[in-house]
């Protein structure tokens, strides 16, 4: 019997159903409360809304964990490899060796953007915003590939997916290279996913550039737990603009928009700035601890909390110790790394952001992780936009195949002023 809670107004009851996901996540079906009430739910931010149910990704941010379609994503960290990941959330499941071969086959067989986008990156100013330039250009490949607008099966799905995953990093790349006035480095096909970013972004003609497996597998890392992370901000708005019936590329493309604002996709530069500013004041850990602390104070310590977990942020533990091998693979010291591992020992040793949950989340270390491996802080947001990419096609992908998939249209509580009498422009 399915379980029913009771709302009671005035003296009318009316049953609400109790849904209960595979990890026993309980939510009141409120789908017919309008139509059954008249009345609406207020729910600001939606933090308490689901607005869909998912088979993707599963976060417990009281005991935390995060699991890709089942999977642990501890259990990524040893081998990692960001295109299996991909197909893993995009697919459903961990995929056979033909079929991870044939997905990494499609993708090198399309790392290359259409001369015409390639032109594109002439005409715009050299210091043009990396993110403006990456939402822009994934939006306008739908020009260029029309042939999938309309996605009826998973190998034109699979094309279409490839198309991007693949071609994003080369725009990413391509626009870091527009800044700075240097030439494009066109793709290696004989290079890995994470090996051929790094060869486009860093290698000049007739040298290219040296990566390390530690380097290689830290970015893999940083891709895979980037990957997806449920209906945030930038995923939600996918599933939304998606819902409309628009194209897999204009959905990515407004996921890209969402992930821009400096409230989800910039975090990871906010702590590099902080801890940049510390450097450079000569503050210590200690003061900023108190600082911290301290209401009439200005100083925010961020990196530590998460809208989701109320313990430490699994990613962030991964991210750390990838930081020490990184570090220690190219025998040097990074004193932002230093200044991290101190402020950390002092939180989780200070009841004051104990009790707050205050814990590491994974913008601590990625910005440290991705300095190391020399992207430049304006590309940060960028390679979390190259991570999530799998995330939102999976999205976008179980919201197509759902044969109960309508546009989203929120509502909303009027508060403007009553009916009025339009006024005459001689009369104002």
């Amino acid at each position: 019997m399915t379980e029913k809670a009771i709302l009671i107004l005035g003296d009318r009851r009316h049953e609400l159903p109790v849904l209960t996901g595979t990890e026993g996540e309980r939510a009141l079906d409120i789908s017919k409360l309008r139509e059954q009430t008249g009345l609406i739910a207020y729910d600001p931010s939606l933090g308490n809304t689901a607005l869909c149910r998912s088979e993707i990704t599963f976060t417990d941010g009281e005991r935390g964990i995060l699991r890709y379609r089942g999977i642990p994503i501890e259990q990524f960290a040893d081998k990692p490899d960001f295109v299996e990941a991909a197909w893993l959330l995009i697919f459903g499941r961990l995929p056979r060796r033909e079929e991870l071969a044939k997905f990494s086959g499609l993708m090198t067989a399309n790392e290359l953007l259409h001369e015409g986008v390639r032109h594109q990156f002439q005409h715009v100013p050299p210091d043009a915003p990396p993110m403006a330039l990456l939402s822009a250009t994934l939006s306008n490949l739908a020009c260029y590939h029309q042939e999938f607008f309309s996605l009826g099966d998973e190998e034109s799905l699979e094309e279409a997916a490839t198309r991007l995953i693949s071609k994003v990093r080369t725009i990413a790349a391509f626009s870091h290279r527009r800044s700075l006035g240097m030439p494009f480095i066109y793709p290696d096909p004989k290079l890995r996913y994470c090996a051929n970013f790094l060869h486009m972004m860093f290698s000049i003609p007739y040298r290219q550039y040296h990566i390390s497996q530690e380097v290689e597998d830290a970015l893999n890392l940083i891709f895979i737990l980037h990957a997806d992370h449920e209906l945030n901000c930038s995923t939600s708005t996918v599933r939304i603009v998606g819902s409309a019936g628009a194209n897999l590329f204009a959905s990515c493309a407004a996921g890209v928009c969402a992930l821009w604002g400096s409230l989800h996709g910039g975090a990871n530069v906010e702590v590099m700035e902080m801890l940049e500013r510390i450097s450079r004041g000569g503050l210590s850990p200690e003061e900023c601890i108190r600082a911290a602390k301290d209401k009439t104070n200005p100083f925010r310590l961020h990196g530590f909390g998460h809208r989701v977990y109320r313990r430490y942020d699994p990613r962030a533990k991964i991210l750390k110790a990838a930081c020490e091998r990184v570090f220690a693979g190219m025998e040097r010291k990074d004193p932002l790394l230093d200044i991290a591992r101190k402020l950390e020992e002092l939180a989780l040793a200070d009841p004051y952001f104990v009790d707050r949950n205050l814990y590491p989340n994974v913008d601590f270390y990625s910005g440290i992780l991705l300095r190391a491996i020399g992207i430049p802080t304006n590309m940060f947001t960028v390679c979390f936009a190259i991570g999530r990419l799998p995330g939102w096609i999976a999205h976008w992908k179980e919201q197509h195949d759902d044969p109960n998939t309508k546009i989203q249209r929120p509502r909303q509580i009027y508060t403007g002023p009553n009916e009025l009498t339009y006024v005459p422009m001689e009369k104002r």
